[in-house]
C-alpha cells in the first residue's frame, strides 16, 4: 500500500512539473502577443489566444496522462500501451468505465490518477479563465 502511495504522489508531482513547465511556456507565448492582440479589432485575436490557451492545455494533460501510462507499463501492470493510455485516460477524467481494472495489489493507483485528474482538470479551468479575463481587460482598456 504504501509504495503505491508513493508512486502515486511522486506521479502527482512529476504532473504538476509538466503543468508548470507547460502554464510557463504558454504564458511567455501570449505575454509576447499581448501587444498584438489590444489593437483592434479583438475577435479573431481573442479567438488565436484562445485556441492557444486552449491547445497548450490539452498538450499538458495529454503529457500527464502519457506519463502514468508509461508508469503503469514500467510496473507491468498491463501488456501493451495501448491499454496504458487507455486506463490512464479513463481514470484521469473520472469516466471509470470498469472495462479495464488495474490488479488488486496496484488499485490505489487509480484512485490516486482520478484525483491527480481532477487537481489538472481545474487548474486547466482556471488558467483558461484567467488567460481570457486578462486578454479582455487589456482589450477594453485600450
Amino acid at each position: 500500500m504504501l509504495s503505491q502511495i508513493i508512486i502515486g504522489i511522486l506521479l502527482t508531482l512529476g504532473t504538476i512539473v509538466i503543468a508548470s513547465l507547460g502554464w510557463w511556456g504558454l504564458e511567455t507565448a501570449i505575454r509576447r502577443l499581448h501587444r498584438w492582440s489590444q489593437r483592434p479589432p479583438h475577435g479573431l485575436k481573442l479567438m488565436t489566444i484562445l485556441f492557444l490557451s486552449l491547445t497548450g492545455n490539452l498538450l499538458i494533460i495529454i503529457a500527464s496522462v502519457l506519463l502514468w501510462a508509461v508508469a503503469y507499463m514500467g510496473l507491468s501492470i498491463f501488456t501493451t500501451f495501448e491499454a496504458s493510455v487507455y486506463f490512464a485516460l479513463v481514470a484521469f477524467t473520472t469516466l471509470g468505465f470498469g472495462d479495464i481494472l488495474l490488479p488488486t495489489e496496484w488499485r490505489l493507483l487509480s484512485g490516486m490518477a482520478a484525483a491527480n485528474g481532477l487537481l489538472l482538470f481545474g487548474l486547466v479551468t482556471a488558467t483558461l479563465v484567467e488567460a481570457l479575463r486578462d486578454i479582455r481587460q487589456r482589450q477594453r482598456r485600450r
